[in-house]
């Protein structure tokens, strides 16, 4: 298994399309080098093609995780249920940071769940803070908390400049889901 000496603290924000791709190319590049991880996917419980893949093809190096229900979480009708999965899936990854064998560790579409209120961010800087030196997190989703940028080692913001969101069309199999 490939190793690195030092682990940094990235996040992917901004409004445009490409946070959760750079997060899964990552994944790739990291399963080239024999490396394991873990992927913890916050507000999400809907079917994406990603889980197929990484739950069938690449099992043994990557744990992909929801923490979400089927339904869009919008604000207002946050339920229970939302708020006590997110916990869930930050004790899950917590789990992944300190007590397992886990090189990378990607906390999607965390900042959104910040930002909704269903993460707090000191529990997320907390983690950036006590990280082993030597694992890399990943953080992405809109919104992320000007806390987390500062603490982060890398921040990219994804800016929509055009999408064809704007023209009706809806996430397509295999590009957006």
């Amino acid at each position: 298994m490939a190793t690195f000496e030092k682990g940094y603290v990235q996040v992917y924000t901004g409004n445009g399309k490409g946070k959760t791709t750079a997060a899964l190319g990552l994944t790739l590049r990291a399963v080239a080098h024999d490396m394991r991880v873990y992927i913890a996917q916050f507000m999400k419980g809907q079917d994406y093609g990603e889980l197929h893949v990484i739950r069938d093809r690449l099992g043994d190096l990557v744990t992909i995780e929801q923490f979400g229900t089927p339904k869009f979480v919008r604000t207002g009708q946050i339920s229970d249920e939302d708020h006590e999965l997110a916990r869930k899936g930050l004790d899950k990854v917590k789990e992944a940071l300190f007590e397992r064998d886990y090189k990378i560790v990607i906390m999607e579409e965390a900042n959104i769940a910040m930002y909704m209120g269903l993460l707090d961010k000191r529990d997320v800087l907390e983690l950036i803070r006590n990280k082993p030196e030597e694992k890399e997190l990943i953080i992405t989703g809109r919104y992320a908390p000007q806390e987390i940028i500062d603490a982060a080692d890398l921040v990219t913001e994804m800016v929509e400049v055009k999408h064809y969101y704007q023209k009706g069309v809806m996430a397509r199999p295999g590009i957006e889901k």
